[in-house]
């Protein structure tokens, strides 16, 4: 499963097809065709992986691979449908609605599903389509209401009404399975404290961390929503990394709210419904095609967001030269919005970006940026041929 997650999101990084090809050659013989599976984390990727090269599909990037990845997709919508309680094989949960896999540090399953159920959701809105699960047709809306769901559960909003993010609300963790948050702080008590030492003094106290540890999210509670919030309980208050990063994607989504939100995520989805609403400004110019260097500009979608048109601009840069472009330097002016696929120097122009060196002969390269104005100025400043 890493070396099929490593290639989606290398795919996704560089747009080399290398990667795509990898997907759609060893899909069946490394898993990611096959496993049906109801969990998604640091040591089983195959429902992310699954989740991304949908979203391939779903995009118009599969290429020659449209069967193999659509079984790709079969498998990530099977972990949907699963989450939902909508399939044949569904995942547990506790009596109060939580996902339940596993009594250590079971929380990491919860964030880390309601994330691909997020974005999964925002991938069918785009698309204008519909879950398909074997109980019914399942709206791109649910999916997002029930990873709602989960976060409101982890935040309080369950049996013990405990929040099991350490800092928010009332009722939260207070000792904490974390050295840093158990033994006072330096600026309290200066005095040495050893390996051994801390452990002997600090961990069996039966007093609430002296250092808040504000924002973790510990392991959580157990199959029938109980929780012993003791140090030791590392199974359940234990904090970690990736119980928290999934869970900072899903409260940015729902910060967003509903209506539209979806075009601003990064999905290169087909519109529909073409927008009637197209930017006022003069065509983009584009460099002579009998150029050594040419640079072509595309709208390739648009969307409303707080009282603006937003607009995702496509750059293609090609080299005709026949011979291998090195050191190319493009001036980027009147830009007024992030831009992805080239590297800023010191100086403001751009150049490759860090995964690419050359550009070889009749070879392209794409970057993208969004902002609500018209096309941005680029133009070729230098470059080598070697």
């Amino acid at each position: 499963d890493e070396l099929l997650w490593a290639a989606a999101w290398l795919y996704k990084a560089t747009n080399n097809e290398y990667y795509l090809d990898y997907l759609g050659k060893n899909g069946d013989a490394l898993g990611g065709t096959g496993w049906a599976m109801t969990e998604f984390g640091w040591d089983v990727k195959y429902a992310g992986v699954q989740t991304l090269v949908a979203k391939f599909l779903m995009g118009g990037k599969a290429n020659n691979h449209a069967s193999v990845f659509g079984k790709y997709q079969e498998k990530a919508e099977f972990f949907m449908c699963s989450c939902l309680g909508k399939s044949s094989q569904n995942v547990q949960k506790t009596p109060g609605g939580l996902i339940y896999k596993q009594r250590w540090n079971n929380l990491q399953f919860v964030t880390s599903a309601s994330f691909l159920l997020t974005v999964y959701s925002d991938y069918l809105t785009s698309a204008r389509r519909n879950l398909h699960c074997s109980s019914g047709s399942v709206a791109p809306s649910e999916l997002l209401a029930f990873a709602k769901s989960q976060v409101d559960y982890i935040l309080g909003d369950n049996p013990r009404a405990t929040s099991y993010m350490v800092g928010y609300g009332n009722n939260y963790p207070r000792q904490v399975h974390h050295r840093g948050s158990s033994i006072v702080s330096v600026k309290v008590d200066p005095s040495f404290v050893s390996c051994r030492g801390g452990y002997a003094t600090w961990f069996s106290r039966k007093a609430s961390d002296p250092n808040l540890l504000t924002g973790a999210i510990v392991g959580g509670p157990d199959a029938y929503d109980n929780f012993a919030d003791h140090r030791d309980n590392y199974e359940q208050t234990e904090p970690a990394t990736y119980n928290n990063a999934p869970l900072l994607g899903i409260l940015a989504r729902l910060h967003g709210g509903h209506g539209g939100y979806n075009q601003l995520l990064p999905v290169e989805i087909p519109v529909a419904k073409p927008m009637a609403v197209e930017p006022q400004s003069n065509p983009v110019k584009e460099t002579p095609s009998a150029a050594p260097v040419t640079i072509e500009q595309k709208t390739t979608t648009s969307w409303l967001a707080n009282g603006k048109t937003y607009y995702r601009y496509s750059a293609i840069v090609t080299n005709n030269s026949g011979k291998t472009i090195k050191n190319l330097n493009l001036s980027v002016s009147k830009l007024y919005g992030p831009l992805w696929g080239l590297a800023k120097s010191p100086s403001g122009s751009y150049g490759f970006p860090t995964w690419v060196s050359s550009l070889a002969a009749g070879k392209s390269m794409e970057f993208v940026y969004i902002h609500s104005a018209s096309p941005a100025e680029v133009s070729i400043s230098s470059y080598t041929l070697a």
